[in-house]
C-alpha cells in the first residue's frame, strides 16, 4: 500500500474538512472498482464451481467418496467439504 501526503493530493478546503473528524491518523481510501472474486479474472473460480459441481453429481448419482478422491486426485476429506458445503 502506498503512503501519499494528504496535503499534496487534496485541495485544502477538502483537507480541513477531513481534519473535523479525523487528524494526524492513517485513513484507508478503498478503489473505487471493488475486488473481484478470487480466480474471477484468470477463470480458475469457474474451472473449480464446474468440478466441484461434477463430484458432487456424481455422489449423488452413487459414486463413493473413496473413487472420487482417486479420480480427482484430492483428499478424502477435501471431497466431503465439496460434497457437504452449504450454498
Amino acid at each position: 500500500m502506498k503512503v501519499t501526503k494528504a496535503q499534496e493530493i487534496i485541495p485544502e478546503d477538502l483537507l480541513q474538512k477531513l481534519q473535523q473528524h479525523i487528524q494526524g491518523e492513517t485513513i484507508y481510501i478503498p478503489k473505487k472498482q471493488g475486488r473481484l472474486q478470487w480466480g474471477a479474472q484468470s477463470g480458475n473460480r469457474e474451472y473449480y464451481d464446474k468440478r466441484n459441481q461434477q463430484i458432487k453429481e456424481a455422489f449423488y448419482n452413487g459414486r463413493d467418496i473413496e473413487d472420487l478422491a482417486t479420480q480427482y486426485c484430492l483428499a478424502i476429506e477435501t471431497i466431503k467439504k465439496i460434497i457437504y458445503r452449504k450454498e
